[in-house]
């Protein structure tokens, strides 16, 4: 009897305990269990994004809710009861913040300030722990549709660079991808990309490079293309490629002197022979022509037949009425001059006739 009684009171000890675990139990628990099922999320500007949490509790009490958004000092963002609002919002998140019962935040027409790690923290009367978790949130701008550009579609080949430029008004964080005829181009011999891929460069066009080039740029929101642009490369001639090596040179020097050449050109006088030979003053320096009437001769129909007047008049002296004096003027001096033949009285000054060195005996 006395070894049961034993028993009996070893025993006793370990029913009061689990009996005691079994009401502290049945009472409530003593941490706000919470879950979160997304802990990173990706928002576009002008859009929403749900800070979904979730927590269990056997306490009949409202959660008190807490969001706040990490920075070198951490901004509270909202404070609730429940889905009641505590206190005053601030001024850049009025009207752009709902709180669900489960914890849960909304927040409309995101930003890109909104971008950043949202801590939140959900507290019940009756429990001992609160739940706390974190959810990061990125804001990112739309891209909008890029297009390529460069300075001409159509070019020589061989030419030394060509470069494109992919070029968009809106989009952050963006990367850029290049395709040439539909598949891919990553950095080669003559195909340079820049650093933010941005720019492609193709060095010394050839004949193969003629196609079609694509560029693609994406965030972490979403991705464009752009409108496909040709690239028309032109063969050179053989020619072409001659004088661009160095014959262009030689060519344009040739022009040169050709065009700054002029022949020098000499009048030479022949004196037909068995002529008197008559002694000129050059008068074409002395003398400008201006009535070409005068020298010319004239042309007069007779009977209908075209006749040339004579171009120099002799000019002799009147005949005078003394005999003697006539006579008289055989022995003369003057009568070794030859007669004088003038065109126009503007010569005289010009053309005089020498003397003869032959005189009659």
């Amino acid at each position: 009897m006395k070894t049961e009684a034993a028993a009996t009171t070893q025993t006793i000890p370990w029913i009061v305990l689990l009996l005691g675990l079994g009401s502290y139990t049945s009472g409530g628990v003593s941490a706000v269990n919470m879950s979160i099922p997304n802990t990173l999320l990706r928002g576009t500007v002008g859009g929403e994004a749900v800070l979904s949490v979730c927590y269990n509790s056997f306490s009949l009490d409202l959660p008190v809710i807490k969001w706040q958004l990490k920075r070198e000092k951490s901004i509270t963002v909202v404070q609730s009861i429940g889905t009641d609002i505590i206190g005053t919002l601030r001024p850049e998140y009025r009207d752009r913040i709902l709180v669900f019962e489960n914890g849960t935040l909304l927040l409309h027409n995101l930003r890109l300030s909104d971008n950043g790690t949202y801590d939140v923290e959900i507290s019940i009367t009756d429990d001992t722990f609160t739940g706390e978790g974190s959810i990061t949130l990125t804001v990112d701008e739309s891209i909008s549709r890029p297009f390529i550009h460069m300075e001409t579609t159509s070019v020589l080949e061989l030419s030394e660079n060509v470069v494109l430029n992919c070029s968009h008004d809106n989009g952050t964080k963006t990367a850029y991808r290049w395709f040439k005829g539909g598949k891919l181009l990553s950095n080669k011999t003559r195909f340079v990309l820049s650093p933010d891929q941005k720019f492609l460069t193709i060095m010394r066009v050839l004949m193969a490079d003629d196609d079609i080039y694509i560029c693609m740029v994406e965030n972490p929101v979403g991705n464009m293309t752009s409108l496909p642009i040709k690239l028309t490369v032109y063969r050179r001639s053989s020619l072409y490629i001659i004088l661009s090596t160095g014959g262009i040179f030689l060519l344009i020097t040739l022009v040169t002197i050709c065009a700054c050449w002029t022949p020098n050109k000499k009048k030479r006088h022949h004196h037909p022979a068995g002529n008197p030979v008559y002694r000129y003053n050059d008068y074409s320096d002395c003398l400008r022509i201006t009535h070409t009437d005068d020298l010319l001769p004239k042309r007069t129909e007779r009977n209908g037949i075209n006749a040339v007047t004579s171009l120099y008049v002799l000019q002799q002296k009147e005949p005078s009425l003394d005999d003697s004096s006539s006579n008289n003027s055989i022995g003369s001096p003057e009568s070794d001059n030859p007669p004088c033949y003038t065109s126009s009285p503007k010569l005289n000054d010009c053309l005089t006739p020498a003397r003869s060195s032959i005189r009659s005996t």
